[in-house]
């Protein structure tokens, strides 16, 4: 029995684009250009790092990283780091590139040579949902305020 070809959900992506565009520009309060936000326990917390990376008049590309608090680091698996662009007059949030990955297609045959999944740039922006709710739920700034 031969699998159907993979069609991309539109309307699936395109909500959780608009999701993540939400989720980001409340964790990007102000018109700053770097943001930091701690998630986890004391000693095994985890920081993310936003960076606005270029700004243009209709959208902002950014780099969404995450850093080795005080846990060690290990050889084996690298921390996820993220381009993501930022459409503001659509109002959506896309990823661009995963760890230099670069130019996601929407569809890939199954099997191909990269190994990637029929569905690969809608895990992408999955992905990033889910760590973006986790910054919501669970994260704290780092920065301290003065007043």
């Amino acid at each position: 029995m031969i699998k159907p070809r993979y069609k991309v959900d539109l309307p699936r992506e395109q909500a959780e684009c608009e999701a993540n565009y939400t989720r980001l520009r409340k964790l990007m309060p102000g018109s700053g250009d770097s943001w930091r936000l701690a998630v986890g326990e004391n000693r095994a917390e985890r920081e993310i790092r936003i960076h606005v990376e270029e700004r243009a008049r209709y959208t902002t590309t950014i780099k969404v990283a995450q850093v080795a608090g005080e846990l060690p680091a290990t050889d084996w698996l690298s921390l996820p780091r993220l381009t993501v662009r930022l459409y503001h007059d659509a109002r959506m949030a896309e990823v661009l590139a995963w760890e230099g990955h670069r130019r996601i297609k929407p569809r890939y045959d199954y099997p191909n040579t990269a190994m990637y999944h029929s569905d690969e740039k809608f895990q992408f922006n999955r992905f990033l949902g889910e760590w973006l709710s986790l910054c919501l739920n669970q994260g704290r700034s780092t920065v301290t305020l003065s007043l």
